[in-house]
Parts: C-alpha cells; structure tokens; sequence
C-alpha cells in the first residue's frame, strides 16, 4: 500500500506546495512530510511538529463543544438560540434552535456567505477592523447586519454566522468559548499543541499564512479564531482528533452517531451531519477549510481504516493533494 502514495512528496515538490501530509493505514503511518516555509521572510522551513490553522476544519470542534454541553443537561438540541441570547440577535427567527445551526439548516443570514463568489483573499469583514474580533460579543455588529433569510428548517446553506451563535451560545453558558474548546475537546482528546492564537502573536513553531500575492492573511482574518474557523492543529493533533473523536473519547457514541447521521444529502458524494462532511454512507467523514492563507482537509475512510491530513499555509495548496489522496484511496478500497 505504500508504493499507492510514493509519488505524494514528488506531486508535492512540484506543486510548491507549502504544508504538511500524513496517510496512514491501521495506525501504520504510510507517507508524511514537510515543504515549504512556516516564515517565508526567515526562511523558516515546516516540520511535522509546526501548527498550521485550519480555518472551518473548526466547525467540528464547535460541534463537539455543543454536544459536550448538550450531554451534560447545559442545553438540547431543541433549545432555541434566541432563549440564550435574548436580545442580542433580534433578526434571528426565533424558532432557530440550536441543532439548525449545527446543521446550517436555521436560514439565518451570512455575514460570510461563501456562495457570493468573492475570492478567498478578499477583505470580507466589512467596516469592523480584524483585530477588534475577540469574543464571540465582538461579532454582534456583523451578525446583526444580515436578516433571516428562510425560515429555520427549510434547507441545507452552509453558513458561517451559524457557528458564531454557537460560539455565542458556548459563551454566554461556559463564560469562554476557547477554554471550552479547550477543556471540552482539545483536553479530552489529548491535543496538546491545538488551540486558538492571536494572529499578531504567534507562537514560534506555527506558520504564517500567505495570500496568492505573497503578503500574510494578518489583515483578513479575525486576530484570533471563533466558532466557524481560526483554530491551529499540528499533524500530530489531527490523529490525535480521530482517535478520540471516533472511540467516544471527546463525546458518547451515541453523541459521535448523531454528528455523523446524514442529516442533508447534499448529493451523490457529500452528505452534512453535525460539523462534519460525510461521503455516501458516512463512511468517509471529514473536516475541512479554506481562508484567505489557509487550505486543510483531514478525514477518514472508516472501512478501509485510511487516515490523511493536509495542511498547507496557502489558500489553494491542500486541494491539489487532496484529491489524489481521495482517488488513490478509491482506487485502492
């Protein structure tokens, strides 16, 4: 099976690909390596061990983060996001309940509408500067500038403001989104270099993200991530996610069978659960995103027990991989 991804790093090289790759099969780690720089002005290159972010591979840890707090009798799925935050989203219908939003089913409007064909190293925040987005409060101005859009229930949007209500309902119930991240799924599931940094100051081992032109992302994202993107995982936390996430380790199996059930067939290769795509069947599940700077997909083909991560500092670079992975792994089941 190793000699199926032998030409991966050479595909890689070629492409200029700026990142990280890991397949693995059984826990046999079939092909992994580094390209690229973490800091291209220092010429500081990757390792296995550098912490990239992942953009809306976040979702699934917001969604982990709301079933832990649904198990825990702190909310249902039925409870409505408008008992939560009362009066600080007056547009939201107010039968948008917490599992619309898990499932962007609740047809609230996007202040991000990935659908509207900007291009992803476009400035999307609006009038609000970059470093004032701390908490999920400091997103009210935007969340507020966009109307319900359909009815709660009535079909399948991905959305992102979607999951800053999340973050907004694990806020104002926890005190803290990022520490309930933390001690909810990064904790439990044994993540130790996973977490939420400020984009002004990064620790050493995490890379910059860069746009087409070169520049950084800096300017373009949030200062520090919220509950629709801006985590950092390295290749190790990802296998250490799955692990977890797939044994019951962060929440119940029962939990774990509810985020994996089809809930919108989107069609005949892409199904939506509760944070996470799904292929036919859910036997591929995975987690993925894209930002200006940013490119990552991490999944797992449960029959055949086949694992892959790529993450790359660059807002196009994983995609390339990404699909030779996915159809050496067709190939091979």
């Amino acid at each position: 099976m190793n000699a199926a991804f032998s030409q991966l790093e050479q595909q890689a090289r070629a492409d200029d690909f700026s990142g990280v790759v890991r397949v693995q099969h059984r826990g046999e780690v079939l092909v992994e390596f580094a390209c690229g720089y973490s800091d291209r002005a220092n010429e500081r290159a990757h390792d296995l061990e550098t912490r990239f972010a992942v953009a809306s591979g976040t979702k699934a840890f917001t969604a982990l983060t709301i079933m832990s707090l649904v198990e825990s009798g702190v909310i249902t799925l039925d409870t409505t996001l408008r008992s939560i935050v009362l009066d600080d989203l007056p547009h939201v219908d107010e039968g948008v309940t917490i599992d619309h939003l898990l499932t962007h089913r609740s047809g609230v409007g996007d202040y991000l509408d990935e659908a509207a064909g900007h291009d992803i190293d476009d400035h999307v925040l609006g009038s609000l500067s970059a470093h004032t987005l701390r908490t999920a409060h400091d997103y009210l101005p935007l969340l507020n500038a966009h109307d319900q859009q359909v009815p709660p229930g009535e079909h399948f949007a991905y959305n992102n403001s979607g999951f800053v209500m999340l973050s907004l309902v694990i806020e104002m119930t926890t005190g803290s989104y990022h520490r309930a991240v933390r001690d909810h799924v990064f904790t439990r599931a044994a993540m130790p270099d996973a977490g939420f940094f400020r984009s002004d100051d990064l620790p050493a081992d995490t890379a910059v993200g860069y746009l087409e032109n070169g520049r950084s992302n800096v300017f373009h994202l949030p200062v520090i991530g919220m509950g629709d993107g801006g985590a950092f995982l390295t290749l190790d936390d990802t296998t250490a996610f799955w692990n977890a996430f797939l044994t019951g380790g962060i929440v119940s199996p029962d939990s774990v069978a509810a985020m994996i059930a089809e809930v919108s067939v989107l069609d005949d290769t892409r199904s939506y659960g509760r944070g996470l795509w799904l292929g036919p069947g859910a036997d591929h599940v995975w987690i993925e995103g894209i930002d200006a700077g940013v490119s990552f997909e991490s999944g797992v083909f449960r029959d055949a027990d086949l694992w892959y991560s790529v993450l790359s500092n660059t807002s196009s670079g994983a995609w390339s991989l990404v699909k030779t992975i996915r159809d050496t792994i067709t190939e091979l089941r």
